[in-house]
């Protein structure tokens, strides 16, 4: 089955970066083929989409994060990332990655890790 693993977060300095992983496996088709997407939710709050990359690497993020924050994935290595730069520390939360239930971002993000926290000060 599908499963998504996040790693990298931690503590970090308000200015400073991060970068987040997410392992994937248990994939019937390709990873190349499905749309990925990092989510975080902080405490008290709904859990809000940072950005997206579909199948063809276009990125799409909130306007809270952008010019700050990068989407990339290594196919190769069935790895999506989080570069996070001049962390502010209302970017708090907890991180998660998910992954399109078709290969388009549209059909919604169905599968999920566990969540990986950020919390910066």
């Amino acid at each position: 089955h599908v499963q998504l693993v996040e790693s990298g977060g931690g503590s970090a300095l308000a200015g400073g970066s991060v970068r987040l992983s997410c392992a994937a496996s248990g994939y019937t088709y390709s990873y190349s083929v499905y749309c990925m997407a990092w989510f975080r939710q902080a405490p008290g709050k709904e859990r809000e989409m940072v950005g997206r990359i579909s199948s063809d690497g276009a990125t799409t993020y909130a306007d809270s994060v952008k010019g700050r924050f990068t989407i990339s994935k290594d196919n190769a290595k069935n790895t999506l990332y989080l570069q996070m730069n001049s962390l502010k520390p209302e970017d708090t939360a907890m991180f998660f990655c998910a992954r399109s239930r078709t290969q388009y971002c549209s059909s919604g993000f169905t599968y999920w890790g566990q969540g990986t926290q950020v919390t910066v000060s």
